[in-house]
């Protein structure tokens, strides 16, 4: 027995136990390095007239014996020899695929498509197999070896038959538990599964002997035989009702006859169909993927049942978008838009990322570094043959290269985005319903950085124009005069029309935005303005849309009724910061509108959090001068009751919140107000 070239204790355990994650990937291992060896082979066809071969006649097979517990590889490449073999699986680590990849005219074609770049992928035979047998017969040799290892110490190397040239690798399986897994490995399923998971888009065909089943043509003559059994028996039934028939005019009513068994038994064969097994060989993968070929070629139909299968989707996805790009760094990307939202898409669980592969061979399944959080919906793959790959292949050396793919296809799906927005707004709509949240967060959580990216794709409801707008159609439609971006925040937008102080930025001829989302206030806050126009809330306490005169007539009031604003605000304690007379015009006798950062929706969102229950907006009390109960409030002033003054300062705080759609501190208390309120004597 030969030693491994290396520590191989030491590093053979590194192999199986700790480059690889999962143990599935040794199939590909095994599959990408049989397409190399075809590749050579063909590669040499193109540089040696005598060595040509037609591409058709080369494959990989796949074979497993359950009873001998053996997976076999076999590809018709260009085969070792003896120093092949010593050279590239007796030196652990060594990689045959990357010197020929190195070789100045492999380099300059485009025939060859080598996929392996290390010499550790083989052994992640070990990672599986008990004992690994490579017998391998070189291109234009007569000789054949056979490399053999249990992957402890070392390795053989005998002679053996191979009737071509080619390679086949022999796995024996280990033996293992239901929470191994190895026997699975052990079944057609399994392997099919394997191989469209991994290697379904190697370039060569990956072949197998399959299972099937089919019906059997009855022969003729048993056929005629069910047939004259059938007639017999119909006869003798015929028979049968003509006796009872008789015996029936005769007076006589026996029971019918029942049918005969036997005919019952007769006519069920002849009507089971009989089916056989038998075996045949089928091609597993698709090998040219369907992000390789011509956008013209392919169809809408073939995209969508390729999103449906390997996304596991029920509907057609809303957009697909195709990518290619060539230079420094040659990457092709096919991603979808889902028609919906997956239900767990804000949940935990959820996992965003695109399929990630390198000349067609799978590397991740979900690489989220492909994708920022607010296209998170997105769904594809992206290939790459300059990838920096590790030696596992599982992860990427340097992440400059994953993130300047990153950047174009981030820019790329806004594009794509924008021009649905502009050229389907149907589409678009329903797009925004499904995923705007991703947006709106994208938005917040970068504290406004993607705002140029994002910002135009907004959609809020517009209040007069009674449709979703994006922000540029509400400032284009915005009149001579207005300054602010107006906007109202809360749970429905049938509420939120008719709030008094929504009602009084319309009366003014502007707009509101009617925002109903948790994250819509976070997001515009964020955001801070669109095209220099600040966004206000309706019930920001500065808000000042009223004229000259509205103001001084306010605060004319405001000094006439000091002490009375002064006992309501002292009636309602902590519960406002301030009680003023509204200048704007108002068809309620009280509004609330708060001061500083904290909205009274974003304290009720804040409540539901688990560490924001103690954060309070600032409120302020506006009365309505015109309406009659303020006049009320000023006669318990001037008569001096003090009580009716604090009874009527709590009705109209609860009234307000109720308006609102907040939460009253109090509900029995404000039950017994009215009730109060009902049993005191008319007064002036």
């Amino acid at each position: 027995m030969r030693k491994f070239k290396t520590e191989s204790r030491k590093l053979l355990d590194l192999m199986i136990n700790s480059i690889y994650t999962n143990r599935e990937i040794f199939l590909r291992e095994l599959i990408s390095n049989a397409s190399d060896a075809v590749d050579k082979r063909y590669f040499t066809g193109l540089t040696n007239e005598a060595a040509q071969v037609d591409r058709g006649e080369l494959a990989i097979t796949l074979a497993f014996d359950p009873q001998a517990r053996t997976i076999t590889v076999s590809d018709n490449g260009i085969g070792m020899s003896r120093d092949d073999l010593e050279r590239n699986l007796g030196t652990i680590a060594h990689s045959g695929s990357a010197e020929f990849k190195a070789a100045k005219e492999v380099a300059a074609s485009d025939e060859a498509q080598i996929i392996g770049q290390f010499g550790v992928g083989f052994y992640s035979s070990f990672m599986v197999a008990s004992h690994v047998r490579v017998v391998s017969r070189a291109f234009g040799s007569d000789e054949a070896w056979a490399w053999e290892s249990d992957g402890v110490e070392g390795y053989t190397i005998e002679p053996a038959e191979r009737a071509a040239c080619g390679t086949d690798v022999i796995l024996t399986v280990k033996e293992g538990d239901a929470e191994d897994g190895f026997d699975g490995f052990l079944t057609e399923w399994g392997l099919r599964d394997l191989v469209r998971r991994y290697s379904n888009y190697v370039r060569y065909p990956v072949r197998m002997e399959v299972t099937r089943t089919r019906p059997v043509e009855q022969p003729a003559d048993e056929a005629d035989k069910a047939a004259d059994k059938a007639a017999d028996g119909a006869s003798g039934e015929a028979s049968s009702a003509a006796t009872s028939a008789d015996e029936v005019a005769g007076g006589d009513a026996p029971e019918a006859p029942a049918p005969s068994d036997a005919a019952d038994a007769s006519d069920e064969d002849a009507a089971t169909p009989r089916y056989e097994t038998y075996t045949e060989v089928e091609t597993l993968n698709s090998m040219v993927p369907i992000w390789k070929r011509r956008r013209s070629e392919v169809t809408t139909e073939e995209l969508d049942a390729f999103y449906q299968s390997d996304f596991h989707d029920y509907e057609a996805p809303l957009k697909s978008i195709g990518v290619h790009a060539e230079g420094s760094l040659s990457y092709d990307a096919l991603l979808f838009v889902p028609s919906h939202a997956p239900f767990d898409m804000y949940s935990r669980d959820y996992e965003k990322g695109l399929a990630l592969y390198s000349s067609n061979v799978l590397i991740m399944d979900k690489c989220p570094d492909l994708l920022p959080d607010h296209f998170m919906f997105v769904r594809g793959v992206v290939d790459s043959a300059d990838l920096a790959l590790n030696i596992s292949r599982e992860t990427l050396q340097r992440n400059s290269q994953l993130r300047a793919i990153a950047s174009k296809v981030e820019k790329k799906i806004g594009a794509e985005l924008a021009a649905m927005r502009d050229g389907d707004r149907e589409a678009y709509e329903r797009f925004f319903q499904a995923f705007g949240r991703c947006l709106k967060f994208g938005i917040y959580t970068s504290y406004g950085a993607k705002a140029a990216d994002l910002a135009d794709l907004m959609l809020f409801h517009a209040a007069a124009a009674d449709r979703m707008q994006t922000l540029r159609e509400y400032a284009d439609a915005m009149p001579e005069g207005q300054e602010a971006i107006y906007y109202a925040f809360g749970e429905s937008r049938e509420h939120l029309a008719r709030l008094p102080l929504v009602r009084a930025v319309r009366e003014k001829g502007y707009d509101v935005l009617l925002c109903t989302e948790d994250i819509d206030e976070f997001c515009l806050k964020a955001l801070g303005s669109y095209a220099e126009h600040p966004f206000v809330n309706v019930a920001d306490a500065d808000l000042d849309l009223a004229t000259q005169e509205e103001r001084d007539r306010a605060a004319e009031t405001e000094r006439e009724n000091a002490e009375l604003l002064s006992a309501i605000r002292a009636a309602l304690g902590d519960e406002v910061e301030k009680v003023t007379v509204s200048a704007r015009v108002l068809d309620v006798p009280a509004a609330l509108s708060t001061t500083g950062p904290v909205s009274l929706e974003m304290e009720r969102l804040l409540a539901r959090m688990p560490e924001g229950g103690d954060v309070r907006s600032e409120r302020v009390l506006e009365l309505n001068p015109q309406h009659r109960a303020f006049t009320s409030l000023q006669a318990a002033q001037r008569q001096g009751d003090a009580d009716r003054v604090g009874l009527y300062a709590k009705l109209l705080y609860n009234q307000a919140l109720l308006i609102e759609g907040m939460p009253i501190p109090d509900p029995l208390a404000f039950a017994e107000q009215i009730s109060e309120l009902m049993q005191q004597e008319p007064h002036a």
